[in-house]
């Protein structure tokens, strides 16, 4: 997607302001040497006038040097005095003495004296052009010798040459407002052809390209391309362009119609089918693709994300765009002069536009309004809000930033918007606010707390407001979609519909629905295969002592809503019940650590690791110890690796949306597994699940606990570690298939394909992509 582009603001305008350039300095050229050259003949016909006047008085001049001083001006009389443009004439004996001058010339004497001596010393005739306060003179030495040769002295003979100097000036003037004038025109006559006959077509041939990208306009394209071929290339490839489409839609209903599985493939159908042509924008915080500076220079990174895992495949078959911020060191020097660049760099099939942001604006509206205000006031983890209005002013002027990206980059196209979180909440609303046609949801990641609690937010009606701007806002569950309306109904003015959970306000109705978000199949991840990832588990035990003991494990990034400290406790308790698991249970806790720009996070790593080192301090022995706390930035495959190995996976989150750790677990255990036993040996999982997880709705067959509780979470970890293979199995099994069922493209399947039917009448929306045929 391009900038739009104005008439005369682009390269048009430079080549505009180019060729007036030159045509200005050349013209001023000539303009110069023909106004210098005029100077020049000024200044030699006087000084050929101040030559004949010399030779005329000469001989006088002879019979005056001849006399006494007192006698002179028998001889010179008032021959000497000036008219018009001739000040006088003065007369210098050879010692440099004046003997006689013209009325006027006492306050030129002395600055004529200098002349008049170079000439005396030369004994030739010298002339030069003098500027002083008074003005400019021509000065004209010339020397008077006996008929022997001898040098009796000088005759001097001073012009005003202001006339000269006055003369060159308009002369200057006159040159300067010709050029500027050829300049102007020549920048109005290049920009205007430019224009007409080069850049006009082309931006028409763009718009016309975009229209056939978005919409399959049937018509032509357009007439007078600066290359006839151009044109029949263009017909030829806007035929080609459609019968790809044509074939890619029909094949796409026929994968929605033969498959059952949501796969990647029937994920890029459907969006296909539903998109019906329309463009496809995901906005979100984080961007699919960042270049991080390593050894100097741009190396690419692929963030793990279950979002990009579930939309990029999307936008890849469609041809999308992707608006983020551009966090990486290196992406601005990655990226064009608007932030865009295509993605994937290896086959770009859409773009990325990164959106930029001081750190000062990052620490106010993400570090400061998102993760220390929203984020607890959402999560009820007894976590106190910090609301400051200098974080909300930044918050909002990130948001318009971001919504601004959007419409600058679609331009009059319609779009379906995805905006994805809290850190967005307002973009919705502005982006309707300037194109109320486009279709805008908008999907909140964290759980929404009941109004009571959301009444503490002192900006609610204001990001309220943003929200409903959605033609459809996604929750993880149906209670947080309960609690939103009734927020709404406390707080805003607008009228409810509980029987098609939609609010309505000044005539625009946002639709407010579930979709329980999941996890992609760990075989598309590029982790290791089977034969592999048994020598990677051998070494992981070897390197943390982990050989001969039954292996539980915690992944979760360091944030007190997981519930890490109460997990610990847990663990501990279930040591002092049954020390007899003493060298034959141990925990394995990867922990990332997470916002540690605000100190509430720096201090729950420090916190986090003293209690487990307290604990280990208690009960280790003989080089075994209940807790390995290991704080990194661990790789999916390492990950993916600790999941294989465990028997137990604990997630304890005091508070969460979902929590797709549960569901990776067990997305991790795909093996079938014989008498309870995996392919490695390790026997088949047991989830324990704290209730205050979204993933609790999705997964019953977890043993579901109250974190809170530790006497019986520890009972349920004492259960899950002792639990019969029969029970293991079924409880797996149950939990495996629903997620191959409801995995992350059936999500986005399902909101991409409500969003597309949003502005049909209520009555009509279908909220799952599987009623598509």
């Amino acid at each position: 997607m391009s900038q739009k582009q104005h008439p005369f603001s682009s390269r048009s305008l430079r080549f505009g302001v180019l060729i007036a350039m030159l045509s200005c300095i050349a013209t001023g050229l000539i303009f110069w040497f023909q106004v210098n050259g005029e100077h020049r003949q000024g200044l030699d016909d006087l000084t050929r006038r101040a030559q004949l006047l010399g030779h005329r008085i000469a001989p006088m001049a002879r019979q005056a040097l001849e006399r006494d001083d007192t006698k002179v001006a028998e001889v010179i009389s008032d021959r000497f005095d000036g008219h018009s443009r001739l000040l006088g004439m003065a007369l210098y004996r050879a010692d440099g003495t004046k003997i006689a001058s013209g009325q006027g010339l006492s306050e030129s004497a002395e600055s004529v004296e200098g002349s008049v001596k170079q000439g005396l010393a030369n004994k030739a005739e010298f002339s030069e052009l003098r500027r002083d306060r008074s003005g400019s003179t021509h000065v004209l030495v010339q020397p008077i010798a006996d008929e022997k040769g001898d040098l009796k002295g000088a005759v001097v003979v001073l012009h005003d040459a202001l006339y000269l100097e006055e003369r060159m000036t308009r002369g200057i003037l006159r040159g300067l407002l010709w050029s500027l004038s050829i300049a102007a025109a020549m920048f109005f006559i290049t920009t205007g052809i430019a224009w007409t006959f080069f850049e006009r077509p082309l931006h028409l041939l763009a718009a016309w390209m975009r229209r056939l990208r978005f919409g399959n306009t049937p018509e032509l394209p357009p007439r007078g391309l600066p290359v006839a071929k151009l044109t029949d290339e263009t017909v030829h490839l806007a035929a080609s362009f459609r019968a790809a489409r044509s074939k890619e839609r029909d094949e796409a209903q026929e994968i929605v119609r033969s498959d059952k599985a949501w796969t990647r493939d029937r994920l890029r159908a459907h969006a296909i089918d539903a998109l019906g042509g329309e463009s496809l924008v995901v906005v979100s915080n984080r961007e699919p693709y960042m270049h991080q500076l390593r050894d100097g220079k741009p190396t690419l990174v692929r963030p793990a994300s279950g979002l990009v895992t579930g939309l990029d495949p999307v936008l890849r078959a469609t041809g999308g765009l992707w608006v983020a911020h551009g966090a990486g060191d290196a992406d601005r020097q990655t990226a064009d002069a608007s932030g865009c660049i295509p993605v994937p760099p290896e086959d770009a099939r859409y773009t990325l536009k990164r959106v930029w942001i001081t750190k000062e604006e990052e620490q106010g509206y993400y570090y400061g309004f998102s993760n220390e205000g929203l984020w607890p006031l959402c999560h009820l983890t007894h976590e106190r809000p910090t609301f400051r209005t200098g974080d909300w002013e930044k918050y909002v002027r990130a948001n318009q930033r971001f919504a601004d990206a959007v419409l600058e980059e679609i331009g009059s196209e319609k779009a379906v918007i995805m905006v994805q979180d809290y850190q967005l909440a307002l973009v919705p609303g502005m982006l309707k606010a300037k194109r109320p046609d486009l279709r805008v949801g908008l999907f909140w990641h964290i759980p929404w707390p009941n109004a009571e609690a959301f009444r503490i937010c002192p900006y609610r009606v204001e990001l309220l407001q943003g929200m409903l701007g959605a033609d459809l806002l996604g929750f993880h569950l149906q209670q947080h979609c309960n609690n939103f309306l009734e927020t709404v109904d406390r707080m805003v003015e607008a009228k409810l519909n509980w029987d098609h959970f939609s609010a309505e306000r000044k005539g625009h109705t946002c639709l407010v629905r579930p979709f329980p978000i999941s996890v992609q199949p760990w075989s598309e991840r590029g982790v290791a295969a089977p034969a592999d990832l048994e020598s990677q588990i051998a070494l992981l035990r070897q390197q943390h002592q982990l050989n001969g003991c039954m292996v539980g494990v915690g992944v979760d990034r360091i944030d007190y809503t997981k519930g890490i400290a109460e997990r610990f406790r847990a663990i501990e308790r279930l040591f002092e019940k049954h020390p007899e698991l003493k060298g034959k249970f141990t925990f394995v806790q990867l922990g990332a650590p997470s916002r540690v720009h605000i100190p509430r996070y720096r201090d729950l790593v420090t916190d986090l690791e003293q209690l487990a080192d307290s604990i280990n301090w208690k009960l280790q022995a003989d080089g075994w110890k209940p807790i390995h706390f290991l704080v990194d930035h661990h790789e999916g495959p390492a990950v993916y690796a600790f999941l294989k190995m465990a028997s137990v996976c604990i997630v304890s989150s005091l508070h969460d949306g979902m929590n797709l750790v549960a569901k990776e677990f067990v997305a991790a255990k795909s093996e079938a597994a014989n008498e309870g036993v995996d392919a490695h040996g390790i026997p088949e999982g047991v989830l324990v699940l704290s209730e205050f997880a979204g993933a609790a709705r999705d997964l019953p067959e977890a043993l579901i606990i109250n974190p809170y509780d530790t006497e019986e979470f520890a009972a349920a970890i004492h259960q899950a570690i002792t639990m019969e293979a029969k029970e293991r199995v079924q409880r797996m099994t149950r939990m495996r298939l629903r997620i191959e069922e409801f995995n992350i493209y059936r999500w986005a399947a399902d909101f991409l394909t409500s969003l597309t039917q949003s502005k049909g009448p209520v009555e009509e929306v279908k909220t799952s992509a599987t009623a598509a045929p």
